[in-house]
């Protein structure tokens, strides 16, 4: 989809810049470059002004250069550019709300602060531990066994001390384990409660430990990536909807969220899933703030509180949000993917509302859209070392927009970059996706006996290259989609569009990229979910409720809900055995098997890793003097 869309990295502007200032006639145009971020260019691959901006242009100059884009409207609330160049429309998105976005999803990187004195009047409150024995002296053991320091700062001497162990101060770190093992294994919190011995806040309590450990641990191997030689990774890219119960019989409607994951076809590593909501935030406060700035009067994208869902703007939303609806075969389903996003008021705004759902009463529900923004500006910076990235989205206009956006320079400069839209046939019963795959597999078994009985995967190249001279033009930008022949239970019907063709790959190169072309792995990551995580399994709806959706394991706090996602992200890609039958099993030296998993396949992790091992990992463990001795 090329008309409507938005996003993208200002590749010309130094990362470490802060906002810029603009020509008085820009101001209300373009949103000034924020942190290095300016996302609002055009969208479209091919055309000269992809990844360019407007913003910088002297306008009071003799001869002023021509704009690349013409402000247009739809709606006071959701301004609009037109490219001059290839006439394209897209609309305008706040550059400080992605950033404060990325950085609410890259937070679990920052390096914990270094253990330094408490007494916040010290000279040395500000330097850490690690400087030596200039700023610090050992001040023997605790009785448990942790460090302690004392400050050498004239009229400080304060002594302090910092854990040793991950689980210090926890009376029953026995119990961690089990709850670990029944988070992730289909059990409820309330037989959690029974099995494990232990009460609700207990319960919680521990998931909290649970959670943190497993960023601290994942922080610790990611941080390592640029440190591997990463040569290819094919990324799927999709969403998946979540739901909180409601706490009020006088209310109740749902709070609906949905999370955007990517996950590596080929070793199966979920590089991140991240929910559009952000638990850190007073949702009070900023609705106060909110009317003492009067974002009401302005249009969304010059908003302080852009990436957030306001009272005012979700009720006038609920209202509008068209119904979606999935019908017909997969031509007519891609067909209305495109129609519906003409419908929307922001094409790139996917967040469709109904009058059974509200906002949470905690914390802050964000724009879906400046959450998949921020989602790949995060890929961006984790895989800025790998060689060649190709992404197979979703028939999805925000992920198509967010993901040119923020790799347009690795997309056109680089050529390090392709993306592709898959579209699979949707409410396909299992019948019809096995009568499907087998009618898939005759045709290959077909081809293959008129061509001197070839290999079925030259058989299945050989039949993408007959079809790319006579591909389909569906949708308002007549895009061109190619009927994969492979046949899948898990995608019997499927469809490929190359959004980043710029003619510069032979057949048979285009043939393989086609091939690879899969959203097999994200999907798996979201079955996986369902199956393994109780709270976030599918919620039923039901005739007497009157249209709202009722679970009884959902969680009422929608904070849980990331929680869960990033516990089950570690047991995904470190713990759970990698299961893919269609890689045959590796074994040892001594013809014992090689239990594989995602990380291992990556290279982030030599074997499976234990529970134990993450739940007793220390980050913070300050490394600077000789433990325990007096000096």
């Amino acid at each position: 989809m090329q008309k409507k869309s938005s996003q993208t990295l200002d590749t010309s502007v130094d990362a470490n810049s802060k906002s810029t200032d603009t020509p008085k006639n820009q101001q209300n145009r373009i949103p000034s470059t924020h942190e290095g971020i300016q996302i609002n260019f055009c969208k479209n691959p091919n055309c000269d002004n992809f990844g360019k901006t407007d913003e910088g242009v002297d306008a009071s100059a003799k001869s002023p250069p021509q704009n690349r884009y013409t402000a247009v409207s739809a709606g006071k609330n959701y301004p609009y550019l037109r490219c001059n160049s290839c006439h394209e429309h897209f609309p305008v998105k706040s550059n400080a709300g992605v950033f404060e976005e990325t950085q609410r999803i890259r937070e679990y990187l920052t390096p914990k602060a270094d253990i330094c004195c408490p007494n916040e009047d010290c000279s040395n409150h500000f330097i850490p531990v690690s400087a030596g024995k200039a700023y610090y002296s050992s001040f023997g053991k605790t009785e448990i066994g942790s460090p302690r320091w004392k400050c050498k700062a004239v009229g400080c001497g304060k002594t302090f001390s910092v854990p040793k162990t991950s689980t210090h101060g926890q009376h029953k770190s026995h119990k961690n384990k089990i709850i670990f093992q029944l988070l992730i294994n289909k059990m409820p919190m309330r037989r959690i409660c029974e099995v494990a011995e232990i009460g609700p806040k207990s319960l919680y309590d521990k998931i909290d430990f649970i959670h943190k450990q497993c960023l601290d641990f994942i922080a610790s191997r990611e941080s390592k990536l640029p440190e591997l030689h990463i040569n290819r990774v094919y990324l799927g890219v999709d969403r998946q909807d979540y739901v909180a119960n409601w706490t009020c019989r006088s209310d109740r409607r749902n709070i609906a969220f949905t999370a955007v994951a990517s996950s590596d076809n080929k070793t199966g590593y979920c590089f991140g899933m991240h929910l559009n909501f952000d638990p850190s935030l007073n949702r009070i406060k900023i609705e106060e703030d909110a009317k003492a700035v009067a974002d009401e009067t302005k249009p969304q994208p010059f908003r302080k509180y852009a990436r957030h869902w306001l009272d005012f703007e979700y009720e006038a939303a609920v209202l509008r949000s068209p119904k979606k609806v999935v019908t017909g075969n997969l031509k007519k389903q891609i067909e209305q993917v495109y129609n519906e996003a003409m419908l929307r008021d922001e094409i790139e705004n996917l967040d469709t509302l109904t009058t059974d759902e509200r906002l949470p009463e905690q914390g802050m529900q964000i724009h879906s859209e400046y959450t998949l923004y921020a989602h790949f500006m995060h890929l961006k910076s984790l895989l800025a070392h790998v060689e060649k990235i190709r992404f197979f989205l979703d028939q999805d206009s925000a992920m198509r927009a967010a993901c040119l956006g923020a790799f347009a320079k690795e997309i056109k400069e680089d050529r390090k970059v392709d993306v592709f839209f898959v579209s699979i046939s949707k409410n396909l019963t299992v019948d019809q996706k096995r009568r499907k795959t087998a009618d898939a597999k005759a045709e290959i078994d077909l081809f293959r006996a008129q061509n001197r009985d070839m290999s079925e995967s030259d058989a299945i190249l050989e039949m993408i290259k007959s079809r790319l001279a006579s591909m389909s033009e569906i949708g308002k930008w007549k895009d061109r989609w190619l009927s994969h022949p492979m046949p899948d239970m898990s995608e019997p019907e499927k469809a490929v569009c190359y959004l980043t063709d710029f003619e510069d790959y032979d057949t048979n190169h285009l043939a393989w990229l086609y091939n690879k072309a899969s959203l097999h792995a994200v999907d798996t990551h979201f079955m996986q979910i369902r199956r393994r995580i109780a709270p976030l399994e599918r919620a039923i709806h039901s005739q007497s409720n009157a249209g709202s959706v009722w679970n009884g394991y959902a969680p009422y706090n929608p904070k849980q809900i990331q929680k869960l996602l990033d516990i089950f992200r570690l047991a995904h890609n470190f713990i759970l055995p990698r299961e893919n039958a269609r890689e045959k099993s590796k074994k040892d030296e001594d013809g014992n098997k090689i239990i594989q998993t995602p990380a291992t396949l990556l290279g982030l992790a030599k074997g499976v890793v234990s529970y134990e091992d993450i739940l007793y990992f220390h980050r913070n463990l300050p490394m600077g003097l000789d433990e325990g001795k007096d000096e």
